[in-house]
């Protein structure tokens, strides 16, 4: 088996999957990258980059995704659980569908990805698990962010959780919770220019470090900011 790491990224297509995925390929890792509609992106090398059909909403995804990448691989020691939609309602316009759909994207999902991969990241010592969660799931910003919210502080708790269960396992977990980040999806809900929001590669070179820290160096939650805020 090869001593290079092995991540799974998860909507590694476009906006932060997509950086982090060629920010940890400029490092050396070999990567299963899980998109919608898989394509091989223009950095890609076909013997360190797999590609796997991947659906958040599937529960059976996950597994899928983790056994094929150890067929191709034999290890994984990160993962990185970028995929993530955002219904923006408030808590009382919103019905039941609304907030399944975000928590089965944005919490489920990422629970069965670390729980797919858990032996191999066992097995690898230093196994990292990088949440991607929202400044949402630290605060609520508006009305219309609510919704978003409560599934946003369940995926911080789940990194948490993850950091407990792993911790004794050499397992390592950090919620990352950035506020606006210049992708389609906050573009989409602001008039703020890309120029004035977070770049996805700055988050990805702060993903790559927060991977490589030494067990040691436990970083349960990382928060960055665009705009000044009370805390964040």
């Amino acid at each position: 088996m090869s001593e290079q790491r092995v991540a799974l990224i998860s909507g590694a297509n476009r906006g932060i999957g997509q950086a982090v995925a060629a920010e940890l390929a400029s490092r050396g890792w070999r990567l299963s990258l899980g998109m919608r509609r898989p394509e091989q992106p223009a950095w890609g090398d076909l013997d360190r980059v797999h590609l796997q059909a991947y659906d958040a909403a599937d529960p059976q995804a996950e597994t899928n995704w983790t056994e094929a990448a150890l067929r191709r691989f034999g290890r994984v020691d990160a993962i990185v659980a970028n995929a993530g939609i955002m219904i923006p309602k408030n808590v009382i316009e919103a019905e039941d569908e609304d907030l399944d759909a975000m928590l089965a994207v944005n919490v489920k999902a990422p629970r069965r990805l670390a729980k797919a991969a858990w032996q191999a990241l066992s097995a690898s010592g230093s196994g990292r698990v990088i949440v991607i969660a929202s400044l949402s799931g630290k605060r609520v910003k508006s009305s219309r962010a609510g919704l978003y919210s409560i599934s946003k502080y369940a995926a911080v708790a789940l990194a948490h959780g993850i950091r407990h269960e792993g911790f004794e396992r050499g397992i390592r977990a950090t919620a990352i919770c950035p506020g606006f980040v210049a992708t389609d999806m906050a573009l989409g809900l602001t008039d703020r220019s890309a120029e004035k929001m977070t770049s996805p590669h700055d988050l990805a070179r702060i993903i790559a470090m927060l991977i490589d820290l030494p067990n040691e160096a436990s970083v349960a939650e990382f928060t960055i900011n665009c705009q000044l805020e009370e805390s964040y």
